[in-house]
C-alpha cells in the first residue's frame, strides 16, 4: 500500500511537471520503474496505459484554459500514433539502448538552445506564418517512435522543436503538445498489447499513477497559463539539459569526480539562465509599462482627430502590450 501511494504521489509530480512544462511524465514515471526492477517494455506500456487518462484530462484542461492549437494537434497526433505504435512494437521484442546516446545528445543541444534563447529579452512581435505539416508531421513520427521505445520523450522531442520555431506561444505549445499525446499513448498502448499481451501491464502501478495525474492536470493547465513565457522556456530548457546529461555521462562511462563536477556546472548554468530570464522579464515589463502610458497619454491629451487616431494605433502594437 505504501508503495501504491508513492507511485501515486510520483503520477502527481510528473503530471504537474509535465502539464506545465509540456514534458517529463514518461522520463519520470519510467525511471522510477526501472530503478525497481521492472522490464523497459513492461515499464514503457504501464506508463503509456496511465498516460491515456492523464493525457486526456490534461487535453481538456488545456482545451479550457484556452492553452491549445487545433491545427497543430491535428497535425502532429497521427503521426506520433503512426510512431509510438511502431515503436511499441519494436521495444516489445528488442531493445534500443544503443540509440539513447544519439537521442539523447540531440535533445540535450535542444534544451541548451532554449537556455539561451529564453535568458535573452524575447521579441514582441511573432514569426510570421503557421508551421507547415511537412514539418509538424516527421515530428510527430520521430517524437512518438522515440516516446515509445524510451518509455517517455513525445514531450521532450515535441515541445522544444515547436519551442524553437517561435512561431507560437509557449503555454500554446505545451497546451497542444499534451492534447496529442492522447492519441499518440493509445497508440503506443495498442502496440504494447499486441506485442506483450495483458501481461505486459501492470494494473496497480498503472491505477496508481493515474490517479495522481489527474490530481494535478487541472492545476498544471492553470500554471502554465499564468506562468511568464519567459521563465517557462528557461525552465524547460534546463529540464531537457539535466536530463538528458545523464544519459550521455552514463554512455560515456564516465566516473570519479567529473560526473559531479559537470552536474554542478550544468545546474549552475540553469540558475544563471533562470536569473537572466527574470532580468529580460522585467525589463520587458517596464518597456510595455512605458509604451502603454506613453500610448493612454496621448489619447489623454489629443488636440486633434489625427492625433488621437495616431495614438490608439500606437496603443494597438504588440510592443504596448
Amino acid at each position: 500500500m505504501r508503495k501504491l501511494l508513492v507511485l501515486a504521489l510520483v503520477g502527481l509530480a510528473a503530471q504537474l511537471v509535465d502539464g506545465s512544462l509540456g514534458m517529463a511524465y514518461g522520463l519520470t514515471s519510467s525511471t522510477l520503474l526501472l530503478l525497481v526492477g521492472v522490464a523497459p517494455a513492461a515499464a514503457s506500456a504501464s506508463v503509456h496505459l496511465a498516460e491515456i487518462g492523464t493525457t486526456l484530462a490534461a487535453g481538456v484542461a488545456h482545451w479550457r484554459f484556452g492553452n491549445v492549437d487545433w491545427r497543430v494537434v491535428t497535425r502532429i497526433a497521427l503521426p506520433g500514433a503512426i510512431g509510438a505504435f511502431a515503436g511499441a512494437t519494436l521495444l516489445s521484442s528488442i531493445s534500443t539502448e544503443s540509440a539513447a546516446p544519439w537521442m539523447a545528445g540531440i535533445l540535450f543541444t535542444l534544451g541548451a538552445f532554449l537556455l539561451v534563447r529564453f535568458a535573452r529579452p524575447l521579441r514582441t512581435d511573432r514569426v510570421g506564418g503557421r508551421l507547415r505539416g511537412r514539418f509538424l508531421g516527421p515530428l510527430g513520427l520521430v517524437a512518438g517512435f522515440v516516446d515509445a521505445t524510451g518509455g517517455g520523450g513525445w514531450g521532450p522531442v515535441a515541445t522544444p522543436a515547436l519551442l524553437v520555431s517561435g512561431r507560437m506561444e509557449p503555454r500554446k505549445v505545451i497546451g497542444s503538445v499534451d492534447t496529442a499525446e492522447f492519441v499518440v499513448a493509445g497508440a503506443a498502448s495498442v502496440g504494447f498489447l499486441i506485442g506483450l499481451g495483458t501481461e505486459g501491464f501492470l494494473l496497480p502501478i498503472v491505477g496508481a499513477l493515474l490517479v495522481g495525474g489527474l490530481i494535478a492536470a487541472p492545476l498544471a493547465a492553470w500554471l502554465v497559463r499564468i506562468v511568464p513565457a519567459q521563465l517557462l522556456g528557461a525552465a524547460v530548457g534546463g529540464v531537457i539539459v539535466l536530463t538528458n546529461a545523464r544519459t550521455l555521462i552514463r554512455a560515456a562511462e564516465l566516473d570519479g569526480p567529473v560526473p559531479p563536477v559537470l552536474y554542478v556546472l550544468l545546474a549552475a548554468g540553469w540558475v544563471a539562465a533562470l536569473v537572466l530570464a527574470v532580468r529580460a522579464l522585467r525589463r520587458t515589463r517596464r518597456d510595455q509599462a512605458a509604451a502603454a502610458a506613453i500610448a493612454a497619454a496621448t489619447v489623454g491629451v489629443s488636440p486633434a482627430p489625427e492625433v488621437v487616431s495616431a495614438g490608439l494605433s500606437s496603443a494597438d502594437t504588440p510592443a504596448a502590450h
